[in-house]
C-alpha cells in the first residue's frame, strides 16, 4: 500500500508511502490518491483533509522510472480528457500525479518537508493552503526532461503567484526554498523542520470550528468556475504530446542516474 489514510477529529491525513523513491508517484498511487480523495469527500465524518509524504519527503513528482520503461504509458492513456469534459465537480477525473483535476469542496492543506518538485510541486498547488518546512524545497524540476507540466501546474502557478514569477518557476526550472515560497505566496505558513504535519493539524483542526457549509460556499466562490477550469485543464493537456518527443529520454537519463538530488549541472 503506497497511500495511507488516517482519520481523527473530522481531519484526514493522507500520506503518500513510498520513501525509497522520495515518494514520487507511480500509477498505482495515482489512482490511490484519486480515489483517496473522492472517498473523504463524500465522508460526512471528514471536514479537512491533508496531503503529505512519508520520511521528510512530499512528493518527486511523477516516478520517470515508470515513464522510461513504458509500464505507466496505460496509466497515462487512461487519463486522457474526453472533448466533453466541462465539470470537475460533477464529472471527477483522475490526472496523472491523481486528483490534480478534482475540484473538491472540503479543503485540502499540503503539509511540505523535503522535496516538492516536479509534479509533486503541481500537488502541492492543487492544495487549497500550503504549510512547508524549513530545509523543503518546491521547484518545476521536470523542465530539466523535457517532462511537461500537465497536472495543474500551468494553470494554478501563475494564480498563486502573479504570471510574471509563473514565467520564471516554469521558465528555470529552479528551486524555490522556504522562505521564498512564502514571500511570492507560494507557502502560506513556514514552520520549522519536521513540523509540517503537526503545524497543518492545527490548522486543520481550526477550520473544524467554523460552520461547514457556509466556508465551503465561500472556498468554491473564490475558485474558478468549474467549467474554467476544466477548459484551462483541457488546454494544459495538450502538451502531454512532448512527452513522447522529449520527455521519454529524458526520463531515461534519469533513470540513468543523470540529476538526482535536483542537479542542474551533469544534464
Amino acid at each position: 500500500m503506497t497511500v495511507k489514510i488516517d482519520k481523527a477529529d473530522r481531519v484526514a491525513v493522507v500520506t503518500i508511502d513510498r520513501p525509497q523513491a522520495r515518494n514520487a508517484v507511480d500509477a498505482a498511487t495515482a489512482l490511490a490518491l484519486y480515489e483517496g480523495f473522492l472517498a473523504l469527500e463524500a465522508d460526512d465524518a471528514i471536514d479537512v483533509m491533508i496531503l503529505t509524504g512519508a520520511e521528510a519527503a512530499f512528493c518527486a513528482g511523477f516516478d520517470l522510472k515508470t515513464a522510461a520503461d513504458g509500464s505507466a504509458a496505460s496509466w497515462i492513456a487512461a487519463v486522457d480528457i474526453p472533448e466533453d469534459w466541462t465539470d470537475p465537480v460533477a464529472q471527477p477525473l483522475a490526472g496523472p500525479m491523481g486528483p490534480s483535476r478534482l475540484m473538491l469542496s472540503k479543503p485540502v492543506i499540503a503539509a511540505i518537508e523535503g522535496p516538492a518538485v516536479a509534479g509533486g510541486m503541481e500537488l502541492a498547488a492543487w492544495c487549497d493552503m500550503r504549510v512547508m518546512a524549513q530545509g523543503a524545497v518546491m521547484g518545476v524540476y521536470c523542465r530539466r526532461w523535457g517532462v511537461p507540466l500537465i497536472d495543474g501546474g500551468t494553470v494554478r502557478l501563475p494564480q498563486l503567484v502573479g504570471q510574471g514569477r509563473a514565467n520564471d518557476l516554469i521558465l528555470t526550472g529552479r528551486p524555490v526554498d522556504a522562505a521564498e515560497a512564502q514571500a511570492i505566496g507560494l507557502a502560506d505558513r513556514v514552520v520549522l523542520q519536521g513540523q509540517a504535519l503537526p503545524a497543518a493539524r492545527e490548522l486543520a483542526l481550526s477550520l473544524t470550528r467554523f460552520p461547514q457549509g457556509c466556508m465551503r460556499a465561500d472556498h468554491l466562490s473564490a475558485r474558478n468556475p468549474p467549467a474554467a477550469l476544466a477548459k484551462a485543464l483541457r488546454r494544459e493537456w495538450m502538451s502531454a504530446a512532448m512527452f513522447a518527443a522529449e520527455g521519454r529520454s529524458g526520463a531515461a537519463r534519469f533513470a540513468g542516474g543523470q540529476g538526482r538530488s535536483g542537479r542542474f549541472d551533469d544534464l
